[in-house]
């Protein structure tokens, strides 16, 4: 018992009560800043180096549906232009907020119309799909239920049926053997419905875009209503996400 006590004394309060306040670690790679200043002439080093053709010029814009925020073009850039914070809030509701530039800080998504609000805004059940990930977002998502976190204290819980759900939470780049997976869950959704795409590879295709075993229909024909991005993303990120989405305080 007196280990216990000590055991705990030692951890201290391991709850973030604030996901919305909450600091980053120092290695945490989140939010790109691109400083506003030229780059050197005829320089594509950040370009050259990027794995999945994130990053655009004249003037840099950094494209979070495409990016790993690995640190190469942060490592690679003679001028320092480009680096990664600690800002976990990176998620948004359409595809062009996705696009960063020299002047984009932070983003988060629009709050939802108020038919959303009253449908999910006191619970929300979430059927989550492995669509052929490596297991990193998988994992993140995992960890949203762990005392850390505690997504559940906000009403926001994932469950193991798409008929119990208001909605799906796609990570991976979708495979072709998973496509009609997605699309028979997505049916048994009651409407009203979600669709939350978690990670580069949901979001784009990641590193696999150009792979001919990956099949995009259903991103393509299906309305997105929030965009996570990350490889894999925190569960912070996810949180802020799903809290702003809503209005939750």
């Amino acid at each position: 018992m007196n280990n216990t006590f000590k055991l705990r004394i030692l951890q201290d309060d391991p709850i973030i009560h604030n996901v919305k306040t909450a600091l980053g670690l120092p290695l945490f790679r989140g939010m790109p800043n691109i400083e506003d200043k030229p780059c050197l002439e005829n320089c594509n080093k950040c370009i050259d180096v990027c794995p999945t053709n994130a990053i655009q010029l004249n003037p840099i814009k950094i494209n979070l549906g495409l990016c790993v925020f690995c640190p190469q073009c942060e490592e690679t850039c003679p001028e320092n232009i480009i680096h990664f914070t600690n800002n976990f809030h990176t998620a948004t509701d359409t595809r062009e907020k996705l696009i960063v530039t020299k002047n984009i800080k932070s983003i988060s998504p629009n709050t939802a119309s108020k038919k959303i609000q009253k449908y999910f805004g006191k619970s929300l059940k979430l059927r989550q799909i492995s669509a052929g990930g490596c297991n990193g977002c998988e994992l993140e998502l995992n960890a949203l239920s762990n005392v850390n976190f505690d997504l559940g204290r906000y009403g926001i819980e994932f469950v193991a049926s798409p008929r119990h759900a208001d909605g799906i939470v796609i990570s991976g780049p979708i495979t072709k053997n998973m496509a009609n997976a997605i699309s028979i869950a997505y049916e048994a959704v009651p409407n009203p419905k979600v669709i939350i795409l978690v990670g580069a590879c949901a979001i784009s295709g990641g590193i696999f875009k150009d792979s001919d075993q990956i099949s995009r229909k259903f991103i393509n024909e299906n309305k997105i209503d929030i965009f996570i991005p990350g490889c894999p993303p925190h569960p912070i990120t996810f949180m802020n996400a799903l809290l702003d989405w809503l209005n939750k305080k």
